[in-house]
This record gives structure tokens, C-alpha cells and sequence, in this order.
């Protein structure tokens, strides 16, 4: 990760105690709980000033989990699907 990448998160609104909620928890996790989490993590990148640059790193580096940038693993997959042609 360069120093850009760094600037960026460092504005996340993501940041703080509710990070946890981007990312699926290391046991079981119920898909209504899933829903859920990812409903209230969207929430918060809604209205965040670098959802933009987030999107944009997670898609650079092919993140395969949580939430970046308002969108997850799977709305991600359609979106580099599409810029791959």
C-alpha cells in the first residue's frame, strides 16, 4: 500500500470501532446477519467522502472481502467483470 492509499483511509468514515462490521467475522455467520451487517456497513460508506478511492483500491487490488466502498465481494466481481470487457 502506497502513501496515496494511505491519505485516503485515512479520511474512511469506516474507521473506528464499527470497522468490523466491513468484514464477515471469523465464525458462522447466518445469512439474515450477513444481510444485515452489510445493510449498516453500506450505510456508513453512503455518505463518506472517499467511497470513490476505496471502490477504486479494492477493485486495483482485487479484494476478495468486506465492503469497500459501498459495495461487496459480489457487486465487486460484476463491476471488474464489466471493466474487463
Amino acid at each position: 500500500m502506497g502513501p496515496a492509499d494511505q491519505i485516503w483511509q485515512r479520511r474512511a468514515s469506516c474507521r473506528g470501532p464499527q470497522s468490523a462490521m466491513f468484514f464477515p467475522p471469523s465464525t458462522f455467520e447466518r445469512k439474515e446477519d450477513k444481510e444485515q451487517r452489510e445493510v449498516s456497513a453500506k450505510a456508513i460508506c453512503a455518505n463518506c467522502c472517499v467511497k470513490g478511492d476505496c471502490l477504486d483500491y479494492a477493485i486495483r487490488i482485487r479484494e476478495s472481502h468486506g465492503i469497500w466502498g459501498g459495495h461487496n465481494e459480489g457487486e465487486r466481481r460484476v463491476i471488474m467483470a464489466r471493466l474487463a470487457g
